[in-house]
């Protein structure tokens, strides 16, 4: 394919869609252009389109597809939008990559959750939760040292939240403000405490991403 003809949708394309998003595009079962945005998806022209990914379902559907990738080998959520599109008779996919948190502006951001405390259900602030845990499959945040439990998942939370919130396990989302010290346990792994005096795990997932977004 004509890097050139390539290049040349990407600018038209580009009057709709973020700055932060990547675009690629896939021929048979390869890419054949990529362009980086705010993510490194860590693929490279001639890399093979893998399994479950975007560019796969476009080619299988033939459709515009849409998915939000959770479980990314790459350690990181990302969204995908593939559009499927035909290069001198040739199937092809048009791959839109953006980060999550685009998808607020699908959802309005909250401003506080209702919680059940004993058998009473009360709204507060979302900036009066210090953190957000998911345990036996119920989704509980806490709040001056009160634990409430609320009906959304941590999966539908972690999008609506304030930039203040961060993701540092499959299982707690944060409030930065509610941190109290960063430490190392016995395996190397981080730790938080928190100004409750809660401990929390941080995957390894989550380290690299946690380091830069605070500084550290």
């Amino acid at each position: 394919m004509e890097k050139a003809y390539i290049e040349q949708i990407s600018r038209m394309i580009g009057d709709w869609i973020p700055q932060a998003a990547s675009i690629a595009v896939a021929v048979g079962d390869s890419y054949v252009y990529v362009k980086m945005g705010e993510l490194d998806l860590r693929i490279r022209e001639g890399d093979p389109v893998p399994a479950g990914s975007v560019a796969e379902l476009t080619f299988q559907k033939g459709v515009r597809v849409e998915k939000l990738v959770e479980n990314s080998p790459l350690g990181f959520p990302y969204y995908g939008i593939g559009y499927p599109v035909e290069y001198k008779g040739q199937s092809a996919a048009l791959i839109v990559i953006l980060p999550p948190n685009h998808l607020v502006t699908r959802k309005p951001q909250l401003g506080f959750l209702t919680g059940k405390l004993d058998d009473n259900w009360r709204p507060v602030k979302v900036e009066h939760v210090s953190h957000i845990e998911s345990n036996q499959k119920k989704t509980w945040f806490y709040s001056e040292e009160e634990a409430f439990s609320t009906i959304y998942t941590l999966k539908e939370l972690r999008y609506q939240l304030p930039d203040c919130f961060l993701v540092i396990h499959r299982s707690f989302i944060v409030n930065i403000n509610y941190i109290e010290g960063i430490a190392r346990d016995i395996s190397s792994n981080y730790v938080l405490t928190m100004k409750d005096g809660s401990l929390l795990p941080v995957s390894q997932n989550y380290s690299a991403a946690i380091r830069e977004r605070l500084g550290f």
